[in-house]
This record gives C-alpha cells, structure tokens and sequence, in this order.
C-alpha cells in the first residue's frame, strides 16, 4: 500500500478504473452480454499493463531525480492542478475505449462525451433512449460517475482546500489577496501542497464512507419496490449527485414515494461539507445545524416550495380538480424534491412535479431550476454551482451593506471571521460571481457560432457548467436534447463541463506565468 500510495495519483487512478472495468465485465458474463463483458475485461488488463508500466518507469526516474538533490514537492502545486486537469480530460480517453467497442454503432467521440460527463458527475448524455444500450453499458456510465464523485470530493478536501481554492477561498483566515492576486495565489499553491500520498490517505479515509453509504442506500432503494440493477444506479448516481439512470430516471423506474424519499434524504449530503466531512475539530466548528451553507439550503428548501404552495390562491384558481387535500400534498412534495435536486445539481425529477406545476399553475419553471442550478450546493461535496457558501458570503454583505444604510454610524458584530466573511470573503465570492458569469457569456456566444439560438445556448451553457446535465429537459420552453448537437458543440460543451467541475480560480492559477517559474 505504502508503495501505491508513492504512485503518481494519475496512475493510481488508472489502475482504480481497471479495477472496475472487472465489475460490467463481471455482470456481463452473468446476463450473456458476452460483447460488452469482453470489451471490458480487455480494456481492463490493457489499462492495468500501461499504468503498470508508467508506475516502473516513474519509480526509476524518481530515484534520478533524489540522486540530483532534487524532488517533484518543488512543483506540487502545479502537479496537482494539472493531474486534476488531465484526469477529467485524458482519462476519459481510456474510460472510452470499453464503451465504444461493446457499442459498435456509435463514434469514439459520442464515447469520449459520455465518460466527461460522467467523470465531471454532469450526467448529460446522447443516448437519451436507454433501450440503446445494454444494461452492462449502463453500469459502467453509473459506475464512472460514481468515481467521479468520490474523485471530486477527495480533491476538494485533499488538493482545493489546502490551496485555497474550490470556495474555502471565502472562510479563509489569510488576507483576500490584493494587486497581483493570481501571482500571490499561485505562490501560495507551491507553498502549501502536497504529494500523492496526501490524495492517497484522503481516499482511502474517504472511500469506506462513500462506499458505506452507497450501499445503504442501494439497499433501501431495493427495499422500496426498485429492482436492483436499477437501485444499484440510482444510489450511486445520487451519492455522486450526476442524475445518471438506466431507465430515463425516477419517472421512469416508476419509483414509489418512498425512494423519492430515500433519495430526497441523501441528497442533503450534498449540501454542506459538514454532512459527512473529517477532521471537523476545533474551538469555531459549529453543529451542522448552524452552518452557513445548511441555513441557506434550508431557507431555499422551505421558502421556495412555500412560495409555489401558495402561488395556487394567487395565479391558480382556474385550474380545475386542484383544490383537494391529495393534490396539496403531492404539490408540495414535488416542488421540495426539485429543489432539492437542482439545488444539488442532481437532476432528478420527481414523480409529483407535474402536480406541483399544476398546482402552482407555473408555466415556466426553467427560470427557477435554472437559478437552483447556478447557486449549487455545499463546498467539498459532490454538487456543482457556485456553491453556497459563496452565497452565503453575498447575503451577509448585502445584510451589513443594508444595516449601513439605515444607521450608518453602526458596528457590526459576530466576531472576526463574520467581519471577515462579510468583507474579504464576499470580495472573492463576487469575483467569483463575475467569473462565473463571464463564462456563461463566452460559452454562449461560442455556441451562437453554430447557429444556437440565446436561450438553448444558455441552458445548454448552465447545464454544462453547472455540472446538470438533466437540467436541458426543464429549463427551456421544450426539452432539449445533446444528440441533436453537432460535433463542435459538444466539444465546447465537453470543455464546459470541465471547467465548472474545475472551477475558474484553478484554471486561471494554470494559466498565470508566475505559476511556471516555480
């Protein structure tokens, strides 16, 4: 183990997903999809060869490199940041090869587009039909953006945070930076990161919690009436926040209230990092119900189906047969889980959406999923967006911007860090904001480059970035689809999804010439 953890953390995870390659290869033997098992017990020994190989040649060259006085933590910041860089890139190049060959009616690159989204947890896809593919085809789509979430979570705690990135930027106790800011953050990457044996011990911390709760949860679901390859995939697509499913989602394995339930209930891990975060110690921890990011959540998760609840006895009195007990419930219920879902970036769709859009008599909720998308969940989750806690920042200074308005001669109080968050944390959080939104901008205008029209380049854009890939069948007037995209946008979207997985403080810390001098 200690010589695995030595590895670079690209090869380790070459050799993890050769590992489980095994798993389709396995259960295609066993329903005699005998096509796709072999694609995939191939691909699997091909890629633990050449990872193997990469492992023997680093070894050596490591040794080289201590005879000259010299070691890699020089460049570990930048290391990392490219290894995370590549692994949501090159890797799904290799993720690919199984999938094309046990689907030979389809291109190489629709491959590729699949494993980016499913690595990147967006869970967009161009098979929209599941009869498309067989079910061992399913698994592995499920199965790559299961790792992918356990991949997202283990940078963020092991790699983002100890840079000063991924939205711990906002509760930072260093000083926001000032003139040259991407020069001081890309110094302070090289100062402060690790090897890969940090990335190393986080997973294997990380991996019996996330593996645990899978499987809890994949039990539950079975419990609820699923069957269990269905189960199995929607757990894993819901601790992974990616929306993937084998059978076109909830709606579509008909799933009883009860899983929607167990599926509303494992989400909210997906809004804090205090859910099931380690190494939360300390004098200024506060209980989950008093974090940041869980107060927001909660006053979206209430406000907002509160607000559509009562929109019935505003907008709705002419809609007939609404105005019963069953029919509050059911409008109720499916206004929460949809909020709970998008403001995950999950995707799921609840079963009760329909009621709640007819009870609401909401003609278009793009506007509102759409915002739930962009806001995010928790840092150091699985969740895409801007995060809530950048959020959080905002709403605290619009607060104390507010109270200098009415008494400018006020103090505000809570201490240090709330001064803090409210001032230099919500500097950055608003540079964010403004990165977040230059991006939109530049991805639509490159899409309006082959012919997309502003709003399906705009969802397309949100879905894509925000890392919600179900997002294209509800935010626009009509359900949009990626298999109607041609080659280049579905690159720049490819792109997209990497990039809001990233975040834009990685990406411009790689592109700042100071960064390479190191």
């Amino acid at each position: 183990m200690n010589r695995f953890s030595r590895m670079p953390f690209l090869v380790q995870l070459m050799l993890i997903c050769a590992a489980a390659m095994l798993l389709p290869a396995i259960y295609g033997s066993l329903v005699e999809q005998h096509l796709a098992a072999r694609s995939f017990f191939y691909s699997s020994i091909m890629l633990a060869t050449f990872a193997s190989m990469i492992a023997i040649s680093r070894f050596r060259g490591q040794t080289d490199v201590d005879r000259e006085g010299r070691t890699d933590r020089d460049r570990e910041g930048r290391n990392q940041l490219l290894v995370l860089l590549a692994a949501y890139t090159v890797l799904p190049i290799v993720l690919a090869v199984p999938f094309s060959e046990a689907i030979p009616n389809t291109s190489f690159f629709n491959a590729y587009f699949e494993m980016v989204s499913a690595l990147t947890t967006t869970g967009a896809t161009v098979f929209e039909d599941p009869d498309r593919l067989p079910r061992t085809v399913h698994l592995w789509i499920a199965l790559v953006g299961w790792l992918g979430g356990l991949f997202a979570w283990v940078t963020a705690i092991a790699v983002l945070a100890p840079l000063n990135l991924g939205g711990f930027e906002v509760i930072s106790a260093r000083a926001a930076p000032t003139g040259n800011a991407t020069a001081s953050r890309a110094s302070q990457i090289v100062r402060v990161a690790a090897g890969p044996e940090r990335l190393s011990r986080y997973t294997q911390r990380l991996f019996p919690v996330y593996f645990g709760l899978t499987v809890v949860l994949w039990f539950a679901l079975a419990m609820t009436g699923s069957s269990p390859f269905v189960a199995l995939c929607h757990a894993m697509s819901t601790m992974a926040t990616s929306g993937i499913s084998p059978v076109g989602g909830l709606v579509g394995a008909q799933s009883s209230l009860g899983a929607e339930m167990l599926i509303f209930a494992f989400m909210f891990l997906a809004l804090s990092r205090k859910t099931f975060a380690i190494d939360q110690t300390g004098p200024d921890v506060k209980p989950l119900h008093k974090d940041s990011e869980m107060k927001i959540a909660m006053a979206l998760l209430i406000g907002l189906p509160i607000i559509l609840f009562l929109r019935h006895w505003g907008g709705a009195l002419e809609v007939a047969n609404e105005n019963n007990f069953i029919a509050a419930l059911q409008s109720f219920w499916g206004s929460m889980f949809m909020v709970m879902s998008f403001l995950t970036t999950t995707g799921f769709e609840s079963g009760s959406w329909e009621a709640a859009r007819n009870w609401s008599g909401l003609q278009a909720p793009g506007v509102l999923l759409f915002g739930l998308a962009v806001f995010g969940g928790g840092v150091a989750t699985t969740a895409g967006g801007v995060k809530l806690l950048r959020l959080y920042a905002l709403v605290r200074h619009g607060e104390r911007e507010i109270e200098k308005l009415i008494s400018p001669n006020s103090v505000g109080g809570a201490g240090a860090r709330a001064r803090r968050l409210r001032r230099q944390g919500a500097y950055v959080a608003w540079v964010y904001f403004m990165l977040f939104a230059l991006t939109i901008a530049v991805v639509m205008m490159a899409l309006s480059l082959f012919g997309i029209h502003f709003e399906e380049a705009a969802v397309f854009t949100v879905s894509a970035l925000t890392t919600t890939g179900p997002l294209v069948y509800f935010a626009a007037e009509a359900p949009l689809h990626y298999a109607d995209l041609s080659t280049g946008p579905k690159v720049i979207l490819m792109a997209t999804m990497v990039l809001g997985r990233l975040e834009m403080l990685a990406i411009v810390a790689l592109l700042n010439p100071e960064f390479w001098r190191k």
